[in-house]
């Protein structure tokens, strides 16, 4: 089994990042993780995150007191639903980002 986990700076300013870490067992993909986090207030805060525990791949929307809103996304392979995480998040970063500062109100 190999693990591979990296972050990406996916803003200009550098307040957010796309973590990933991603699990293989002979060249398959068994686990993956693909978070959102964002620079908001001086803190690394996570806003969305796409994994499988749980037995199912899911998307996280997290607020600020914690809570998240779970969404199970209907893909199998999870070849296929890392480049689907990784997409929505780059595709969305700001709107999530913005929907987050307006619930810490």
């Amino acid at each position: 089994m190999r693990e591979k986990e990296f972050t990406k700076t996916i803003s200009a300013d550098g307040n957010d990042r796309l973590r990933v870490r991603i699990v293989t067992k002979k060249g398959a993909v068994t686990d993956v993780v693909v978070q959102y986090e964002a620079r908001i207030k001086e803190r690394w805060r996570p806003i969305v995150r796409y994994d499988c525990s749980h037995g199912f791949f899911h998307r996280d929307t997290l607020n600020p007191k914690g809570d998240d809103e779970k969404k199970v996304i209907p893909i199998n392979n999870l070849n296929d639903a890392l480049t689907y995480a990784e997409q929505d998040i780059m595709d969305r970063w700001e709107w999530y980002r913005e929907r987050f500062r307006r619930r810490m109100k």
